[in-house]
């Protein structure tokens, strides 16, 4: 990842409802959330919502995908472990022992490469 990358994702999270979005959609999963359950979920306006969505995505935070007349988004893990992997490559002055206990607490979620009834 580049430094503008990281700066883009990191700047993206530095808002109040886009780390809420963020974090919500992390929880979620790989099955991800419609775009109105991410509005009622966080009692965000749908027309505001789409906004921080698109922030989110254009940063490599998230993924959408349409069903039918449905937008869903979920978090896009290979993203996040880049930017997580940019935020630690120079850690602990090259001990990454001293690293590992933050590697092992962030689990890599199971991402299957195809959504049941989604197409990406």
């Amino acid at each position: 990842m580049e430094s503008k990358n990281a700066i883009e994702a990191l700047g993206a999270l530095a808002q109040e409802t886009r780390l809420a979005v963020f974090r919500l959609l992390v929880k979620a999963g790989a099955a991800g959330m419609t775009a109105g359950t991410i509005a009622r979920t966080l009692e965000v306006a749908p027309s505001t919502l789409s906004s921080h969505l698109s922030i989110l995505e254009r940063a490599g935070l998230l993924q959408s995908w349409r069903v039918q007349r449905q937008i869903f988004y979920a978090a896009d893990y290979d993203g996040v472990r880049d930017l997580l992997a940019f935020l630690t490559e120079d850690c602990c002055q090259g001990r990454p022992e001293i690293c590992a206990p933050l590697a092992g607490s962030v689990a890599a979620p199971n991402r299957p490469t195809e959504k049941t009834g989604a197409s990406r």
